[in-house]
Protein backbone atom coordinates (compact mmCIF):
# COMPACT_ATOMS: atom_id res chain seq x y z
CA UNK A 1 0.00 0.00 0.00
CA UNK A 2 2.63 2.54 0.40
CA UNK A 3 4.43 1.50 -2.42
CA UNK A 4 1.55 2.70 -4.65
CA UNK A 5 0.59 5.93 -2.54
CA UNK A 6 4.35 7.29 -3.03
CA UNK A 7 4.07 6.44 -7.11
CA UNK A 8 0.38 7.26 -7.63
CA UNK A 9 0.02 10.17 -4.82
CA UNK A 10 3.02 11.57 -3.11
CA UNK A 11 6.35 11.01 -5.39
CA UNK A 12 5.49 9.49 -8.15
CA UNK A 13 3.04 12.94 -9.75
CA UNK A 14 6.06 15.48 -8.70
CA UNK A 15 8.82 13.15 -10.61
CA UNK A 16 6.30 13.12 -13.30
CA UNK A 17 6.21 16.33 -13.86
CA UNK A 18 9.82 17.59 -12.86
CA UNK A 19 11.63 14.73 -15.21
CA UNK A 20 9.27 14.35 -17.89
CA UNK A 21 9.56 10.77 -18.85
CA UNK A 22 10.14 9.61 -22.35
CA UNK A 23 9.52 5.60 -22.78
CA UNK A 24 9.96 4.09 -25.86
CA UNK A 25 8.56 0.19 -25.54
CA UNK A 26 6.84 0.25 -22.44
CA UNK A 27 4.05 -2.36 -24.12
CA UNK A 28 6.59 -5.00 -24.16
CA UNK A 29 6.17 -5.23 -20.30
CA UNK A 30 3.85 -8.50 -20.10
CA UNK A 31 0.61 -7.31 -17.74
CA UNK A 32 0.67 -10.11 -15.93
CA UNK A 33 3.25 -13.49 -14.75
CA UNK A 34 6.46 -13.02 -13.58
CA UNK A 35 8.93 -10.88 -15.17
CA UNK A 36 12.58 -9.96 -14.74
CA UNK A 37 13.89 -6.29 -15.85
CA UNK A 38 16.78 -6.38 -16.90
CA UNK A 39 18.53 -2.87 -16.50
CA UNK A 40 21.67 -1.07 -17.34
CA UNK A 41 22.92 0.60 -14.53
CA UNK A 42 24.19 4.17 -14.88
CA UNK A 43 23.19 6.24 -12.21
CA UNK A 44 21.75 5.99 -8.13
CA UNK A 45 18.41 7.55 -9.39
CA UNK A 46 18.04 4.37 -11.76
CA UNK A 47 16.09 2.47 -9.19
CA UNK A 48 13.46 5.62 -9.27
CA UNK A 49 13.21 6.32 -12.41
CA UNK A 50 12.27 2.77 -13.45
CA UNK A 51 9.72 1.59 -11.13
CA UNK A 52 8.15 4.89 -11.97
CA UNK A 53 7.67 4.10 -15.54
CA UNK A 54 5.92 0.57 -14.80
CA UNK A 55 2.28 0.06 -14.55
CA UNK A 56 3.14 -2.86 -12.29
CA UNK A 57 5.14 -2.92 -8.93
CA UNK A 58 8.82 -3.23 -9.59
CA UNK A 59 11.26 -4.93 -6.42
CA UNK A 60 15.02 -4.57 -6.63
CA UNK A 61 17.23 -5.50 -3.99
CA UNK A 62 19.38 -2.78 -2.29
CA UNK A 63 22.46 -2.87 0.29
CA UNK A 64 21.27 -3.16 3.86
CA UNK A 65 22.95 0.20 4.76
CA UNK A 66 20.31 2.13 3.04
CA UNK A 67 17.53 1.10 5.83
CA UNK A 68 20.12 1.45 8.53
CA UNK A 69 21.15 4.79 8.12
CA UNK A 70 21.02 7.44 11.66
CA UNK A 71 19.21 10.69 11.55
CA UNK A 72 16.98 12.70 9.15
CA UNK A 73 18.96 11.38 6.23
CA UNK A 74 18.64 7.84 7.33
CA UNK A 75 14.69 7.82 7.96
CA UNK A 76 14.29 9.56 4.17
CA UNK A 77 16.96 6.37 3.35
CA UNK A 78 14.49 3.72 4.59
CA UNK A 79 11.05 5.48 4.00
CA UNK A 80 12.10 5.78 0.82
CA UNK A 81 13.42 2.63 -0.56
CA UNK A 82 10.76 0.79 1.80
CA UNK A 83 7.90 2.69 -0.31
CA UNK A 84 9.76 2.33 -3.53
CA UNK A 85 9.51 -1.76 -2.99
CA UNK A 86 13.06 -2.26 -2.42
CA UNK A 87 14.01 -5.00 -0.62
CA UNK A 88 17.25 -4.97 1.74
CA UNK A 89 19.88 -8.15 1.42
CA UNK A 90 23.48 -7.94 3.63
CA UNK A 91 26.48 -7.85 1.39
CA UNK A 92 28.82 -8.30 3.97
CA UNK A 93 29.23 -11.50 3.49
CA UNK A 94 30.04 -14.55 1.13
CA UNK A 95 26.93 -15.07 0.43
CA UNK A 96 25.84 -11.97 -0.48
CA UNK A 97 24.74 -12.59 -3.84
CA UNK A 98 23.21 -15.35 -3.45
CA UNK A 99 20.70 -14.06 -0.99
CA UNK A 100 19.74 -11.20 -3.67
CA UNK A 101 19.00 -13.87 -5.90
CA UNK A 102 17.12 -15.69 -3.36
CA UNK A 103 15.31 -12.63 -2.69
CA UNK A 104 13.99 -11.85 -5.92
CA UNK A 105 13.69 -15.81 -6.80
CA UNK A 106 10.77 -15.45 -4.51
CA UNK A 107 9.12 -11.86 -6.23
CA UNK A 108 8.98 -14.46 -10.14
CA UNK A 109 7.77 -17.21 -8.24
CA UNK A 110 4.74 -14.90 -6.77
CA UNK A 111 4.23 -13.66 -10.39
CA UNK A 112 5.26 -10.64 -9.66
CA UNK A 113 8.50 -8.22 -11.39
CA UNK A 114 11.70 -7.94 -10.48
CA UNK A 115 14.47 -5.47 -11.09
CA UNK A 116 17.90 -6.67 -11.35
CA UNK A 117 21.26 -4.86 -13.18
CA UNK A 118 23.17 -7.89 -14.63
CA UNK A 119 26.42 -5.89 -14.55
CA UNK A 120 26.12 -5.82 -10.51
CA UNK A 121 27.14 -2.14 -9.92
CA UNK A 122 26.69 1.35 -11.75
CA UNK A 123 29.13 1.83 -15.16
CA UNK A 124 32.03 3.88 -13.74
CA UNK A 125 32.07 5.77 -17.01
CA UNK A 126 28.83 5.11 -18.51
CA UNK A 127 29.64 2.32 -21.05
CA UNK A 128 27.80 -1.12 -20.80
CA UNK A 129 29.77 -3.77 -19.04
CA UNK A 130 29.91 -7.80 -18.77
CA UNK A 131 26.69 -8.93 -17.28
CA UNK A 132 26.95 -11.14 -14.69
CA UNK A 133 25.35 -14.52 -14.94
CA UNK A 134 22.55 -14.31 -11.97
CA UNK A 135 20.16 -12.85 -14.29
CA UNK A 136 20.78 -15.86 -16.57
CA UNK A 137 19.80 -18.65 -12.86
CA UNK A 138 17.12 -16.54 -12.48
CA UNK A 139 15.41 -16.52 -15.95
CA UNK A 140 16.44 -20.55 -15.46
CA UNK A 141 14.85 -21.14 -12.56
CA UNK A 142 11.77 -19.31 -12.15
CA UNK A 143 10.52 -19.43 -15.99
CA UNK A 144 9.94 -15.86 -15.93
CA UNK A 145 10.98 -13.76 -19.74
CA UNK A 146 13.57 -10.73 -19.16
CA UNK A 147 12.99 -7.92 -20.69
CA UNK A 148 15.44 -5.45 -21.79
CA UNK A 149 15.64 -1.87 -20.03
CA UNK A 150 17.70 0.97 -21.26
CA UNK A 151 18.33 3.37 -19.21
CA UNK A 152 19.65 6.25 -21.87
CA UNK A 153 20.66 9.15 -19.89
CA UNK A 154 20.30 9.19 -15.52
CA UNK A 155 23.97 9.54 -16.02
CA UNK A 156 23.51 13.05 -17.15
CA UNK A 157 20.59 13.50 -14.72
CA UNK A 158 22.36 12.37 -11.56
CA UNK A 159 26.16 11.83 -12.55
CA UNK A 160 28.08 9.26 -9.47
CA UNK A 161 28.65 10.90 -6.51
CA UNK A 162 26.15 13.96 -6.93
CA UNK A 163 23.30 14.36 -4.41
CA UNK A 164 20.84 16.64 -6.65
CA UNK A 165 19.77 15.32 -10.15
CA UNK A 166 19.45 17.41 -12.73
CA UNK A 167 15.94 18.98 -14.10
CA UNK A 168 16.11 16.84 -17.41
CA UNK A 169 13.91 14.72 -19.20
CA UNK A 170 14.44 11.27 -18.45
CA UNK A 171 14.70 8.82 -21.24
CA UNK A 172 14.00 5.07 -21.53
CA UNK A 173 13.97 2.48 -24.20
CA UNK A 174 12.55 -1.43 -23.39
CA UNK A 175 13.01 -4.05 -25.38
CA UNK A 176 11.31 -6.97 -26.50
CA UNK A 177 10.47 -10.24 -24.21
CA UNK A 178 13.42 -12.50 -24.14
CA UNK A 179 12.11 -16.39 -23.35
CA UNK A 180 14.68 -18.76 -22.57
CA UNK A 181 12.71 -21.25 -21.56
CA UNK A 182 13.76 -23.57 -23.94
CA UNK A 183 17.03 -23.83 -22.23
CA UNK A 184 15.00 -25.15 -18.74
CA UNK A 185 16.72 -28.54 -18.53
CA UNK A 186 19.88 -27.03 -18.74
CA UNK A 187 19.82 -25.29 -15.60
CA UNK A 188 22.95 -25.06 -13.65
CA UNK A 189 25.28 -25.16 -16.48
CA UNK A 190 27.60 -22.58 -16.61
CA UNK A 191 28.27 -22.45 -20.19
CA UNK A 192 24.44 -21.86 -21.50
CA UNK A 193 23.95 -19.12 -18.58
CA UNK A 194 26.78 -17.46 -19.74
CA UNK A 195 25.58 -17.33 -23.32
CA UNK A 196 21.56 -16.00 -21.86
CA UNK A 197 23.98 -13.50 -20.04
CA UNK A 198 25.97 -12.49 -23.24
CA UNK A 199 22.61 -12.10 -25.43
CA UNK A 200 20.90 -10.22 -22.75
CA UNK A 201 23.53 -7.47 -23.09
CA UNK A 202 23.34 -7.63 -26.34
CA UNK A 203 20.14 -6.02 -26.48
CA UNK A 204 21.19 -3.80 -23.89
CA UNK A 205 23.89 -2.60 -26.13
CA UNK A 206 21.52 -2.42 -29.04
CA UNK A 207 18.53 -0.28 -26.74
CA UNK A 208 21.26 1.77 -25.17
CA UNK A 209 23.47 2.84 -27.69
CA UNK A 210 25.97 2.70 -25.25
CA UNK A 211 29.79 1.11 -26.22
CA UNK A 212 30.39 -2.71 -24.69
CA UNK A 213 33.22 -3.56 -22.64
CA UNK A 214 34.10 -7.45 -21.98
CA UNK A 215 35.09 -7.12 -18.47
CA UNK A 216 33.12 -6.83 -15.07
CA UNK A 217 32.80 -3.53 -14.19
CA UNK A 218 33.43 -4.27 -10.19
CA UNK A 219 37.23 -4.83 -11.39
CA UNK A 220 37.63 -1.20 -11.94
CA UNK A 221 36.29 0.03 -8.76
CA UNK A 222 34.99 -0.77 -5.88
CA UNK A 223 30.75 -1.92 -5.45
CA UNK A 224 28.96 0.80 -5.35
CA UNK A 225 25.19 -0.23 -5.67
Amino acid sequence: MFYWLLKLVVLGPLLRLVFRPEVEGLKNVPRSGPVILACNHLSFSDSIFTPLIMKRKVTFVAKAEYFTGKGIKGWFSRMFFTGAGTIPVDRSGGEAAQAALNTLLRVLREGNVAGIYPEGTRSPDGRLYRGKTGVARLALESGAVVVPVALLNTDEIQPTGTLVPAVKRVRIRIGAPLDFSRYAEQRGDRFVERAITDEIMYELMTLSGREYVDVYASTLKAPTA
